[in-house]
């Protein structure tokens, strides 16, 4: 057997609705890796525009083409690991398919990592594609706290690494939101040896850029993960300031209602209580629990299970500032002991009841690993004969009768 890998570098590319760029990223891949012996794989997630079938149409005529096609699955992190986790090549690269990240580079970059004894190389931008921070030192700071090394742009999602250096990390990502870069260099038990490449972004040439709220709320989550999820979970922080929020909703309500409308108090709660309630379940569905998010006809009763668990909740916000009063809290301490514990209670209520559905989905969707099913063990003589010893059988088979009966 051949000592060296039959596949060197593998590009992991996510994908949703990218049917366009499909065959030109592949056609700039091919010609700037001519030469090497390598990989593409597509992870989509299940684009409404047909771009799995553009991939697999592509596969068909070129075996360096591979697809997984995620159903039920969102979120581009995610995505990149099950693609890193699907090939044995010791060099893993990431890139979008937008054709922004400039495929030139990357033998420079692989490269650079082979020889230069490195855990990864990022593609960076210039400045004015990253640079919010109010100065270079605050930035510097910030990313070298966060990432634990010293890095220019870490929410580029364009670089090259190391196969031990992802495996050493994975089972510590968050796998939340789209900068997995930071989820990575964050979730590393040393500190990584890290170069940075310059390269200009071009234009997305077709599709439509899919830039909203939701990374940045995403971002916010994975650092909040980073930062305290040992101790407190990043949804429940989430779920804290939406419900500030929907303090601020209902005391609005409540005045509009008293001395706007002209309303009996009894009716002004009644009315702020449901508006500030209705909006938190919407807010908590699309931002705290957003990878288990309620679609269609679960929304209804989703609603109504988050009516009735705040209802408690306000009663034992309630029962408890009371108590704290009684035993001689000053009424801020009363107060806030009781928001927290109103708050625990919504949380806990709501996360194993009201979005359980959600978490089993998730959990039914994801695929068990089964490295008998791997295309590395098909493809290895030595991973072969190791197979047939566990059976039993290594004494009367040879490796390349093993070899001939796969190919059957």
């Amino acid at each position: 057997m051949s000592s060296q890998p039959a596949v060197e570098l593998a590009v992991i590319i996510p994908t949703f609705e990218e049917r366009e760029n499909v065959p030109l990223v592949l056609m700039r891949l091919n010609k700037a890796l001519a030469g090497r012996r390598y990989e593409v794989i597509f992870v989509d997630d299940d684009s409404p525009d047909g771009t799995a079938d553009v991939i697999r149409a592509m596969a068909r005529g070129d075996a360096r083409v591979r697809i997984l096609q995620r159903i039920n699955r969102r979120g581009l992190t995610a995505a990149c690991v099950e693609g890193l986790l699907s090939t044995a090549a010791p060099y893993l690269a990431v890139m979008d398919a937008d054709l922004q990240h400039d495929e030139a580079i990357l033998p420079q970059m692989l490269g650079l990592l082979q020889t230069a004894n490195l855990d990864v190389v990022v593609g960076r931008r210039p400045a004015s594609h990253w640079n919010v921070a109010p100065s270079r030192t605050l930035r510097r700071f910030w990313h070298a706290s966060i990432c634990r090394c010293a890095i220019e742009d870490p929410l580029s999602g364009y670089f090259v690494m190391r196969r031990e250096f992802f495996m050493e990390t994975v089972h510590r990502m968050s796998g939340i939101g789209s900068k997995i870069l930071v989820d990575l260099l964050s979730s590393s038990s040393y500190t990584p040896q890290l170069r940075e490449i310059p390269y200009n972004p071009r234009e997305r040439a077709h599709g439509e850029n899919k830039l909203s709220a939701l990374p940045a709320l995403e971002y916010v989550q994975l650092l909040l993960d980073k930062m305290v999820g040992e101790v407190i979970p990043p949804s429940f922080i989430l779920f804290a300031l939406v419900g500030f929020g929907g303090l601020g909703i209902y005391l609005g309500m409540l005045s509009g209602a008293l001395f706007r409308w002209r309303t009996s108090f009894v009716v002004a709660q009644i009315v702020a209580a449901a508006a500030a309630m209705t909006v938190n379940f919407w807010l908590n569905n699309i931002i705290s629990f957003r990878g288990m998010r309620l679609r269609g006809r679960r929304l209804a009763g989703g609603l109504l299970g988050f009516y009735a668990a705040c209802s408690i909740g306000l009663w034992i916000n309630l029962k408890t500032a009371h108590a704290a009063g009684a035993l001689g809290a000053a009424w801020y301490t009363a107060g806030l002991l009781g928001l927290a514990a109103g708050a625990i209670w919504n949380y806990r209520v709501t996360q194993m009841f009201i979005w359980r559905e959600g978490r089993k989905r998730l959990r039914r969707d994801t695929p068990v690993a089964n490295w008998l099913e791997d295309d590395s063990v098909a493809a290895s003589g030595e991973s072969l004969l190791a197979l047939a010893q566990r059976v039993g059988t290594a004494a009367s088979v040879q490796p390349a009768g093993i070899l001939e009966n796969t190919e059957r």
